[in-house]
């Protein structure tokens, strides 16, 4: 434990001067937390994010749980993201959930009517997991009840693949997921689906630099939920949420994202709470190297 200890304190003391050292990289952020659109991590940017919720289930103890990110872009048209996630249930006890690798490609850099992105993503995760990335399949909200010590052992590596398509229009975005999940066993391929809009509080930039200017806001909402399986598709028996969200850009290189979510059929958590703070790094390979010098 005490040598844990020592490399998360080394790791923080080092992503500290990475953050005094950086300059910051101006992305595109959206406040969305389910939904993708198709706007990249600038290249050879780097965005670090934490996401904290707290979730209350109708018939189980309610959980927090924290997800930590580390996105960067390898190209104008390929960005890859790790994850780490962990949970905590409350009178349970808390556990490391797993690890998620992602990659999003984007065929075509220009823009057109529609923007079509393709989502590949290897999750070695457990049942304890509470992150809520995204939602597929069918609902059995009994597994909220189950104990966390039983969930913790149930290792799963998942398969995830996501048709994003998205479009800007007049200050508008309205971006589009779809989602086909595979646990790689025998189980069978499982559907879900993201829809999301929203759009800045005002499009022209004020004359002077201020935290609290409209610009400095995006606010929109989201749907989100399951679509069943190969063997029975649709929205029977399926959780599904909707959920107001909200972005603050308060400084060059800083954002905060919040939503309530909402769960609207009886599969669903009745309400999550969500949050996000996200900190981004352009040019963060020529940093890293003047750091050695």
């Amino acid at each position: 434990m005490r040598k844990l200890s020592q490399v998360s304190t080394y790791s923080t003391v080092g992503f500290l001067l990475l953050l005094v050292a950086a300059s910051p990289a101006h992305g595109d952020e959206k406040p969305y937390f389910v939904t993708y659109d198709h706007h990249m991590e600038e290249p050879r940017a780097i965005e670090f994010a934490y996401s904290p919720s707290i979730g209350f289930p109708k018939d189980a103890g309610k959980f927090y749980s924290g997800l930590f990110e580390v996105g960067y872009g390898l190209k104008s048209w390929w960005t890859t993201e790790v994850y780490l996630a962990h949970q905590y249930t409350w009178g349970q006890g808390g556990a490391f959930t797993g690890v998620r690798w992602e990659n999003r490609f984007r065929p075509f850099q220009s823009e057109h009517w529609i923007n079509p992105v393709l989502y590949v993503e290897y999750a070695h995760i457990n049942e304890a997991d509470r992150s809520f990335r995204d939602v597929v399949g069918h609902s059995d909200p009994e597994e909220l009840e189950e104990p966390l010590d039983e969930l913790k052992q149930e290792i799963e590596n998942e398969l995830e693949l996501k048709l994003i398509v998205s479009r800007d229009h007049k200050g508008w975005n309205i971006a589009g997921n779809f989602i086909g999940e595979k646990n790689l066993s025998n189980k069978p391929w499982e559907f879900g689906y993201a829809l999301g809009f929203d759009r800045p509080l005002a499009l022209a930039v004020s004359p002077n630099a201020c935290r609290f200017c409209r610009e400095n806001f995006r606010a929109g909402a989201e749907l989100y939920g399951g679509l069943g399986d190969v063997y029975a598709f649709g929205f029977g028996n399926t959780a599904q949420y909707l959920a107001p969200v909200l972005l603050w850009r308060f400084a060059d290189s800083m954002s905060l994202r919040l939503s309530p979510s909402f769960g609207i059929t009886d599969g669903s958590v009745p309400f999550m709470m969500r949050f996000s703070v996200l900190y981004e790094i352009g040019n963060f390979g020529s940093r890293l190297r003047s750091l050695g010098k």
